[in-house]
């Protein structure tokens, strides 16, 4: 698979995070095939230039690399190993990336779960969000075969700026699951900083410019992150606990 250039993507899953990334993979030339279960989700990326497909089945057919960008590990079963999953229809040699967040220890099932069948998988889980997959500067962190990731890095790179290579399949969804940890707490710690400083009569929009100058500067306060919905939170933070306590 090293050895074949990839040129047609598939994208499953295109609503915040897959439509852009759908964008940037045609804008570098590349084929896009994608799928999504909210029909108008998919007309969106449709207008965009992009063939759209019946079920995952078809994606994987006319795919040399398919990313699952989907929610929870019980969309990406879905996707994989439905009745028109990607497994039914993926050609020999197709790769398989899984851009969702789920835990490791879900990678390493599915690694035991498909041994023998005819995909290769590496998991690819984004950070930074639904801003930077419009501008095209997400961050990948990948785990698998590593002659697989560098044959994907050209389609990586029309959504990213910063892709980093962290070992055997599952290692990229260790380090999501670190960063998120991190993160979460940054921002706990960020709301409770400014929540204080405002009790003791510190102006916030003040406090905070002297924060984001100071050794309590940190990617979360100075993006916005904790001022914005935060739905994937405590699923997060469970991976966390689970990966912790196995551990």
């Amino acid at each position: 698979m090293a050895a074949k250039a990839i040129r047609r993507v598939g994208v499953i899953g295109l609503g915040k995070m897959g439509r852009p990334m759908s964008r940037h993979l045609l804008a570098k030339g590349f084929e896009v095939v994608g799928y999504d279960v909210v029909p108008a989700a998919a007309r969106k990326v449709k207008a965009l230039g992009a063939r759209i497909a019946k079920s995952p089945a078809e994606v994987a057919a006319g795919s040399d690399l398919i990313i699952i960008v989907v929610g929870f590990d019980t969309e990406v079963d879905e996707v994989l190993f439905g009745p028109d999953g990607i497994l039914k229809g993926a050609r020999p040699g197709a790769v398989v990336a899984i851009a969702a967040t789920v835990a490791p220890a879900y990678m390493r099932a599915l690694a035991q779960k498909t041994k023998g069948t005819k995909v290769i998988f590496l998991d690819a889980p984004l950070c930074r969000g639904e801003p930077a997959a419009e501008k095209g500067t997400l961050e990948v962190l990948v785990g698998g075969d590593k002659a697989t990731f560098e044959a994907c890095l050209p389609a990586f790179r029309t959504f990213s700026n910063s892709i980093h290579y962290l070992g055997k399949l599952g290692a990229g969804q260790v380090g999501k699951m670190v960063n998120n940890l991190i993160l979460w707490a940054c921002i706990a710690a960020n709301v409770e900083g400014l929540k204080l400083g405002e009790k003791l009569g510190v102006d916030r929009a003040a406090m905070r410019a002297m924060l984001l100058d100071s050794s309590g500067q940190n990617w979360a306060l100075e993006s916005g992150a904790g001022d914005r919905p935060m739905p994937w939170a405590e699923k997060d933070m469970m991976i966390v606990l689970e990966e912790a306590d196995a551990a």
